[in-house]
């Protein structure tokens, strides 16, 4: 190309390039910029000269008249704005349902692991005034979206789109076009209303219900004369409807789109084109295609998931193989040590088992030589008992013995004191008779003199009452005496009785110590305990005797001293 420009004449090469422009295109999802050639058109002097690629005829059936995938998501990016917007009321219930889908084709599948709480946060997906009706969070609003959202699971992104707008074209604001209009004669405010359907007419406050419609079906003809406009209905009885409109560019607009929507609606019920019918058949061939492509991504993919899944399942169950292995070598190492400790445990047993025959064999030996000894020893017991008893009864007589002769040494010691009486009366007496007898002269007159034999009878009287006194204390003091040897006799002979039998107890019950070592030793300590009852009742009887023949001993030297 370089090489056939050189060759070309300079003044042709000189010659005048054309004025261009530069255009910017802003689409749903996208911006292009381009320069563009000037025509015989007035231009804006902005640069660059901005245009917005929109849809101008909404279709009255989304999913019949929009054949190509492109078209059909840029035509989804412009009805999701316009309910975004509010420029096409939605009730809070099918916004929610709405939003969901939008999420369905923006996301894919609901997946739990990976569409944490709050991943919606940054997009929009509700209008304001559905946010604002009710006192609710955006997490709140999230939760109820996501709940939609969980149950579109396995549908594709253009299946998504297409169940939103299936939805949005049931609304009431869904491809109408609203101009302000005034009714002829009374300058009433209106709105018009083009749409798919036909012509409606909205009182200013209410864009939902029309006060009147004029369907294109029922439309002979639309036409204005600069302000006017005069819709005359296909049947002549009815009347012709007259409005105005104060601007000339919005009435060419107004006439354009009432073109265009009757155009379409006549074009809708007829037979489609050839290239319409290729293009509708090519699209749904290509949806079709579309379809097998993702069932089969989607059955590859579930396969994929299930060959994950069985992967997973087998390491989790060579994992768990590998894991019962293990116990099972630690458990079979265990069973071999249990196995060597039984063995070992049984050889003990064994060896514990003929020591214990052994001896039980002596036991028994020991048993049998027991009651012998047991039997000897009950003979020895009833022998010491009766020996006891006869201590016992030698200590209660010697006892009585003791209190008798207490009263007998109280009466002598009466007896003695009477005597000490007589023996003072007689002294007195006989001091007596001797002053009369031998009287000391004094200066009184003397006595006339007693007969002789009245005073030798009193002498004689007296020294016969002494003397009789003096041979019963000697005979007093020789029964004292003897009947203290014999009593200090009967006291070292019980002593002796108790010492030998204090050593028969402690020879007894050393050998029912002995014997305590056997297989009888409840029996054995249970009668020591007796043995010991009985011991300690005999010391404290043999106390009790000694203590009285102490007291008695006491009372004896007190007499003998007399």
């Amino acid at each position: 190309h370089y090489g056939a420009l050189s060759k070309v004449p300079l003044f042709l090469q000189l010659k005048k390039q054309p004025k261009t422009f530069k255009v910017k295109v802003i689409t749903m999802d996208a911006e292009m910029e381009f320069s563009c050639e000037v025509l015989d058109q007035e231009v804006p002097k902005d640069s660059p000269i901005t245009f917005h690629f929109l849809a101008k005829f909404f279709p009255e059936k989304v999913e019949e008249e929009l054949v190509q995938e492109i078209t059909q998501h840029l035509f989804f990016l412009q009805v999701k704005k316009q309910i975004l917007d509010e420029e096409i009321f939605c009730s809070p219930e099918a916004s929610v349902l709405l939003a969901s889908y939008a999420v369905q084709a923006k996301y894919g599948d609901y997946d739990p692991n990976f569409h944490k709480p709050g991943f919606l946060a940054q997009d929009e997906l509700l209008p304001k005034r559905v946010l604002m009706q009710y006192q609710m969070t955006a997490d709140m609003w999230e939760e109820k979206i996501t709940a939609w959202y969980a149950e579109h699971r396995g549908i594709a992104r253009d299946e998504a789109e297409m169940e939103y707008l299936k939805i949005a074209q049931d609304l009431e604001m869904y491809g109408v076009s609203y101009f302000a209009i005034t009714q002829n004669k009374r300058d009433t405010d209106l709105l018009l209303g083009v749409d798919a359907q036909g012509l409606h007419i909205y009182s200013p406050n209410s864009k939902l219900n029309p006060n009147k419609s004029f369907p294109w079906s029922g439309i002979r003809n639309i036409s204005y004369s600069e302000k006017e406009f005069t819709i005359k209905p296909l049947d002549k009885k009815k009347d012709v409807f007259k409005f105005y409109s104060s601007q000339l560019r919005v009435n060419k607009l107004i006439l354009q789109l009432c073109i265009g929507n009757h155009d379409l609606f006549m074009r809708r019920r007829k037979v489609d084109s050839i290239e319409v019918q290729q293009m509708k058949a090519q699209a749904k061939e290509e949806k079709a295609r579309k379809k097998m492509e993702r069932q089969i991504l989607a059955r590859e993919k579930q396969m994929r998931e299930e060959a994950e899944r069985a992967k997973e399942e087998m390491e989790r169950r060579l994992f768990q193989l590998q894991d019962e292995a293990r116990l099972a070598n630690e458990a079979l190492l265990r069973s071999e040590e249990t196995a060597d400790l039984l063995a070992e445990k049984a050889q003990i047993a064994e060896e514990e088992a003929k020591l214990l025959a052994h001896k039980a064999a002596e036991a028994e030996q020991d048993r049998q030589r027991l009651e012998v000894t047991a039997m000897k020893t009950k003979e020895e017991k009833r022998l010491m008992e009766q020996k006891m008893r006869e201590a016992e009864q030698l200590a209660v007589k010697l006892v009585e013995q003791s209190e008798r002769r207490l009263k007998e040494a109280d009466h002598l010691k009466q007896d003695l004191t009477e005597a000490k009486d007589a023996e003072r009366r007689a002294k007195q007496k006989l001091l007596e008779i001797t002053k009369t007898t031998y009287p000391v002269p004094y200066s009184t007159p003397p006595a006339p003199p007693a007969p002789p034999e009245a005073s030798d009878f009193a002498y004689e009287s007296a020294s016969t009452r002494l003397d009789f006194k003096d041979s019963d204390m000697k005979r007093l003091s020789m029964e004292i005496e003897r009947e203290r040897l014999e009593y200090m006799e009967k006291s070292k002979h019980l002593q002796d009785q108790l010492k030998e039998l204090k050593t028969e107890i402690e020879s007894l019950k050393l050998e029912e110590q002995q014997q305590q070592a056997g297989l009888y030793n409840l029996r054995s300590e249970h009668n020591g305990k007796r043995c010991a009852k009985k011991i300690i009742f005999s010391n404290s009887n043999a106390c009790f005797v000694l203590q009285r023949n102490s007291a008695y001993m006491s009372q004896m030297a007190y007499f003998e001293e007399v």
